[in-house]
């Protein structure tokens, strides 16, 4: 009796002993998963605050006095804030063209079952972007829109229209099909369904589309660095002019890249809980 009392109460003491084993094993892999993610982002804000010489000098200096001198290059000399307008615009551009295709099209896609239409579009979201590059600089160069905002916004809702009409799709499905039945038996057309029943129901997808729509084009540079030139030329472009043939300038070019970064990551942190109910919500059909 006395044996069978001990091992009782030895197996909370091993379950305790496991359970906190797992939690420090997990927490030391959560570590230095963090460690090696934020590495480079910290090791890129360190050297946007550094002189040529404080970057190079080996082992690297952790505690220093920090110049702003990198910034002054990039927002004097380089004019930095004129690629980060051409991104704004080519990104909001490229984001509200894609909302006025790819909500109706993921609308009718949702509602009338449209699988092949939905196949069609995630192949032209899997064919890499290289693919329709040269076609449509020759489009574009026929119609003398190269270096103009209308080819970039055309050119990045490649990628943006795709994404925002699979993200959207689940959303829609997920409206009960009697709000829209209903509307229509009161006497409202289908656009104004759509307008006024579909898309309030349908916010948190919206938002999510949006924003992810683009920081996506915020990001893209293949499709810039051929379509734009000086006047529209964007931020993942404009970095290199700190690289020339003989040097690179390492202080201008962390600090334009913590330029090029912060809006996003701002953009992500504020917005993070918004794209997570937004992406999964659609998945719940009620």
């Amino acid at each position: 009796m006395t044996t069978q009392s001990t091992r009782l109460t030895h197996r909370p003491r091993r379950n305790r002993s496991r359970r906190l084993f797992g939690n420090l094993l997990y927490a030391l892999v959560l570590a230095l998963v963090v460690f090696f993610l934020l590495t480079p982002f910290l090791w890129m804000v360190l050297n946007a605050f550094k002189t040529p010489l404080q970057i190079i000098k080996l082992p690297p200096e952790l505690i220093f006095q920090p110049t702003l001198r990198n910034f002054e290059n990039v927002f004097g000399t380089q004019n930095f804030m004129r690629y980060i307008l051409n991104s704004v615009i080519i990104g909001a551009g490229c984001t509200l063209v894609g909302l006025l295709i790819g909500l109706p099209a993921a609308y009718s896609i949702a509602r009338y079952r449209q699988n092949r239409l939905a196949v069609i579009i995630l192949m032209a979201r899997m064919v890499p972007g290289i693919t329709f590059l040269v076609p449509l600089f020759i489009i574009f160069r026929r119609l003398g829109l190269i270096d103009t905002y209308t080819s970039l916004i055309l050119a990045h809702m490649l990628v943006g229209l795709p994404f925002i009409v699979w993200v959207m799709v689940p959303f829609f499905e997920s409206i009960p099909r009697e709000l829209t039945e209903a509307a229509v038996m009161d006497g409202a057309s289908a656009l104004r369904t759509f307008v006024t029943v579909v898309l309030p129901l349908s916010g948190p997808g919206i938002v999510t589309a949006s924003i992810l729509s683009f920081v996506f084009s915020w990001n893209n540079f293949m499709f810039s660095i051929v379509l734009a030139s000086n006047r529209t030329r964007t931020v993942p472009v404009a970095i290199y002019n700190f690289i020339s043939y003989a040097q690179i300038d390492w202080g201008g070019l962390m600090a334009a890249a913590v330029v090029i970064t912060l809006p996003v990551l701002v953009l992500a942190i504020i917005t993070q809980r918004y794209v997570i109910r937004g992406l999964t919500a659609g998945a719940v059909k009620g």
